[in-house]
């Protein structure tokens, strides 16, 4: 949990006090950190049999524990963007980071918070995954789970420059996304093979998101309803 709050807070610097693109931090930070990880590692596979440590990759009753963690930060997380201030200048900074800066908000701050808080619970997702498995498994643990949440974002209807977020959208394109790649190896596509797919998925959004594409999508509609008025 605290390597997720330094990565967090490695990451927030990087886009917040060096102004690197978002994407660009968060891929610098991805490779770097495996690559750590597998040093750490000597490339080896790290087995951990502690009880305490697989609970929160088994179940509590009959219950999933990964299910009630799932909840619990979905509870934290919702309560701290709809219900607090500092949710409403996140937005806010993501809307307009320039506006919010003239209007008094510390925009590098409120961007480094919300990188940290990030880094939080991206380490409570790591903690589940490598539960499940009761090893450290650097080569393939989170393997492509970029691509995932870039996918569940967008489908949720996110924009990916940044601004007003849905939580529950997001959630949902979580849910969906695995519906696609349980669909897709039911179909006997590789898990190779599954990330052409989806990235394919990716670049669509992305046109589709894209102003000029946006643009002329515009002139189409207004050309057929001026058609329509003179008919």
């Amino acid at each position: 949990v605290v390597m997720g709050l330094v990565c967090g807070a490695f990451n927030g610097t990087l886009v917040a006090h060096l102004s690197i693109q978002p994407m660009v931090a968060t891929l610098i930070l991805y490779s770097a950190a495996r690559a750590i990880g597998l040093l750490i590692c000597n490339d080896l596979i790290v087995y951990v049999r502690n009880p305490s440590f697989a609970f929160f990759g088994s179940f509590a009753g009959p219950i999933p524990t990964p299910i009630i963690i799932t909840a619990i930060c979905i509870v934290i997380i919702s309560l701290i963007l709809k219900k607090t201030a500092l949710g409403m200048y996140i937005q806010s900074v993501g809307i307009n980071s320039k506006a919010s800066r003239i209007a008094g908000l510390n925009s590098r701050l409120l961007i480094f918070l919300a990188y940290t808080l990030c880094g939080l619970f991206a380490a409570i997702a790591g903690i589940v995954a490598s539960s499940r498995i009761t090893s450290a498994d650097s080569n393939n643990i989170g393997l492509y789970l970029e691509m995932d949440a870039i996918l569940s974002v967008a489908l949720g209807g996110n924009s990916l420059g940044g601004g007003k977020f849905n939580l529950a959208g997001s959630i949902i394109g979580a849910y969906t996304i695995q519906a696609i790649t349980t669909t897709l190896y039911a179909l006997g596509i590789s898990s190779i093979q599954a990330p052409v797919f989806k990235a394919i998925i990716v670049i669509l959004i992305v046109v589709i998101e894209a102003p000029p594409f946006k643009s002329f999508v515009g002139r189409i509609s207004a050309a057929n309803a001026a058609k329509g008025v003179k008919a």
